[in-house]
């Protein structure tokens, strides 16, 4: 009997019974992280994780260089991350579950960069960890072995934008920008991860804490729908440019859309962080008028 494909979130209850039904169908990364104390996640997953999970670090596993002009977090090398990825055991065709402890923020990422390398069988679990131990399910804190998979890459499922393009459609409106960041930031204020504060203009606001219930888990598809609708009018999905700080929570909405049946929207690896760190490059500040 085949197993169901799973493309967006997987639940709780789901995941477990791939699990316990057919182990080896499944793989699991635990992508815990702080960005204010970046080996927190690590040392978490070392005290209790997912049965089966392998860890994957933000700066160290779903990141590239930096080169000082290039944004926070980089998308990595695509063949870096094919052989990392196959290293941990990854096939073709696999069914991939993320999951960490900060509703979806870090594990969303790896689902885009999966996406990116062409491989569509890949999910976050909803509710995270949270929802894992609500289940009643158990922890570990072995370390599964490593084993040779055999991913490669194939076309990308999701794509991205430079800064170049961006800079041209401030002017041509050719894209529609979507800024990830909590209010504040967007505004200007309070920024404490990027020397420069405010955002680029033209650039809306939608926080991707706003595509979560009260309980961690994420909207329904036509809640998200509704909430994205209201923001982008008559818009093409196709031409949204997704960003945030350093295009990682970006990946929330770019999830988000996803389940809200709205596709193509494109992501700003370098977002805000390599934006601002061209002083030759214009900034906005305040609310959208």
């Amino acid at each position: 009997m085949p197993h169901t494909h799973y493309t967006t979130l997987i639940s709780a209850t789901n995941l477990a019974e791939r699990l316990a039904a057919a182990p080896g169908s499944v793989l699991v990364f635990d992508c815990r992280f702080d960005l204010a104390a970046p080996q927190s996640g690590e040392a978490a997953y070392a005290q209790g994780h997912i049965p089966g999970a392998h860890y994957l670090h933000l700066d160290r596993d779903l990141s590239g260089g930096k080169t000082g002009t290039n944004g926070r977090h980089p998308l990595p090398e695509r063949a870096a991350l094919v052989a990392k990825l196959a290293s941990f055991g990854l096939n073709e065709g696999q069914q991939v579950v993320a999951y960490d402890a900060q509703g979806g923020m870090y594990a969303a990422r790896l689902w885009w960069l999966l996406r990116w390398l062409g491989h569509d069988s890949v999910a976050v679990l909803d509710g995270g960890l949270a929802a894992w131990e609500a289940a009643g399910k158990p922890l570990d804190a072995a370390v599964p072995p490593k084993t040779q998979g055999t991913f490669k890459a194939a076309a990308p499922l999701q794509v991205t934008i430079d800064a170049q393009a961006i800079e041209r459609s401030i002017g041509t409106r050719d894209h529609l920008l979507i800024d990830a960041r909590a209010a504040d930031r967007y505004r200007g204020e309070n920024e404490t991860l990027d020397p420069v504060g405010g955002h680029i203009p033209g650039a809306l606001n939608h926080f991707f804490k706003e595509n979560l219930t009260a309980e961690g888990r994420f909207k329904t598809a036509h809640e998200l729908r509704e909430a994205f609708g209201s923001l982008i009018g008559a818009t093409q999905p196709d031409r949204i440019v997704l960003q945030c700080g350093s295009g990682v929570t970006a990946c929330h909405n770019a999830l988000a859309m996803e389940i809200a049946g709205l596709h193509g929207a494109a992501l700003y690896p370098g977002s805000w962080s390599e934006w601002s760190a061209d002083p030759g490059r214009p900034v906005a500040t305040g609310p959208k008028p």
